[in-house]
């Protein structure tokens, strides 16, 4: 079912959105996204001044490994609130849905920590060894809790974002981060003794934010309306036929990473390979970061000025893989490995190819970004299922075409497998978005 999404009275007539609006809407998101690098920078330094930083880092690293795929249904939250929450009836609908979601992640966290089926996944699955399972369980009866407040996070930005107050989310990521730093000084000060404490301050942080998300966007929904007129969510189902292909679409897109780092474990050089790749997508991430919300200028913007949003976009767009392309080919990305990472010889040549690779990353994600907000504003979520198993389809194609023909390519195998793959999900949104109606713009033709 497509979900004809009305937008409030305010955005049903074309109007005019100024370059400055959109600014001040944008780059609040851009720094809050960016710097949430800056929390893992934070508990990495705490954890490394353990007596022995190597085990306590890596129970730490994979329990986090879990995290990012127990976390996702609570982090498509924002797209979900920011896209349905108009009123007070909408608001409400959304958020039992967010209660079920909530309560169901818990559930399976304390599944993963209180029985068998933890020790089975992280030993059997992440290749955790018999003696430091324990640990690892440890770290993740922290981090479950983790995946509560993250969706609670996730929830009230969508309302906030929504209603362009964005600079609150990056108040509350500076505020998060000061909570982390403060807390990483004190265990640093008492002593580090196991990835508890990565766990413990990556809480406190998310709980920081959460409150401040929370305090914020509980505010604005009391100047909802309680029924704005034409809007179509009105009950949960309505919230869950726009949320459930979100979920069924991560579920698909969280094989990506793994399947990667398999295939590099099977090149001519496995450690050289999956190391380089590691170095070079932490770096794509960060850079990439901050042009990460495109989608949200579509969201809520597109349907008001969409010749605005085209400009804005068409400034941008480009940018990210400009960026790369400076650090790839020129001596910069050679200074910035070397002096900055810290990375030299081998690793660091073979980083830099890694890099160039992912030139076709940088260049496809802002406007799959910018396809995806489309999608959104249309309610027309069952597309990002065929794209994300387009994206899923081409990556494995390319893995396996590439170690078969060439596994001396090593971490640029994956490079290359990620960009295809990206760009086989943006032309499958192009097309699907060209050749499928927008409900919204066929009920106003009709009428």
């Amino acid at each position: 079912m497509n979900l004809s999404l009305s937008q409030p009275k305010k955005q049903s007539t074309r109007q005019s959105v100024s370059m400055r609006k959109l600014w001040s809407f944008f780059l609040p998101l851009g720094i809050s996204a960016s710097l949430v690098t800056i929390s893992h920078v934070i508990i990495n330094s705490t954890l490394s001044r353990s007596a022995d930083p190597e085990r306590i880092i890596a129970s730490y690293a994979v329990a986090m490994s879990l995290l990012a795929i127990t976390e996702r249904p609570a982090v498509l939250l924002r797209q979900t609130s920011s896209t349905l929450v108009r009123d007070k009836r909408s608001f409400h609908s959304t958020l039992a849905v967010a209660q079920l979601v909530f309560a169901s992640i818990m559930m399976l966290g304390i599944v993963i920590s209180y029985t068998p089926l933890g020790s089975f996944i992280f030993k059997d699955v992440f290749g955790v060894t018999k003696d430091n399972v324990q640990d690892v369980i440890l770290v993740y009866k922290v981090l479950m809790f983790v995946s509560l407040f993250s969706g609670i996070r996730c929830f009230y930005q969508g309302v906030i974002i929504y209603n362009l107050r964005t600079k609150w989310l990056t108040i509350g990521m500076v505020i998060r981060l000061a909570g982390m730093y403060a807390l990483s000084l004190y265990f640093i000060h008492t002593g580090v003794t196991s990835g508890v404490v990565g766990a413990v301050i990556f809480l406190f942080g998310m709980m920081i934010e959460a409150a401040v998300s929370f305090l914020e966007g509980r505010l604005l929904v009391r100047k909802m309306p309680v029924k704005l007129e034409n809007h179509a969510i009105e009950s949960k189902r309505h919230v869950f036929s726009f949320y459930r292909p979100l979920l069924y679409s991560s579920f698909i897109s969280v094989w990506i990473g793994p399947a990667i780092n398999a295939i590099l474990g099977k090149t001519w050089d496995a450690q050289l390979a999956i190391s380089s790749f590691a170095i070079a997508a932490s770096l794509v991430m960060l850079l990439s970061s901050f042009f990460s919300y495109f989608h949200q200028i579509v969201i809520n913007f597109y349907r008001i000025d969409p010749a605005a949003v085209r400009r804005f976009i068409l400034m941008l767009g480009f940018v990210p893989a400009l960026l790369l392309g400076l650090i790839a080919f020129t001596p910069v990305g050679v200074f910035l490995l070397e002096h900055v990472i810290g990375v030299h010889g081998r690793l660091q040549s073979e980083s830099i190819r890694v890099l160039q690779g992912f030139v076709l990353f940088a260049l496809v994600m802002p406007w799959l970004d910018v396809m995806n907000g489309l999608v959104l504003v249309r309610g027309q979520t069952k597309l990002i299922i065929g794209s994300q198993i387009a994206n899923f389809s081409f990556t494995f194609i390319t893995l396996f075409v590439c170690i078969g023909i060439a596994p001396e390519w090593n971490g640029t195998i994956g490079a290359w497998a990620q960009s295809i793959g990206m760009t086989a999900e943006l032309i499958f949104v192009a097309l699907a978005l060209r050749f499928i109606k927008d409900p919204v713009t066929e009920t106003l033709q009709n009428r």
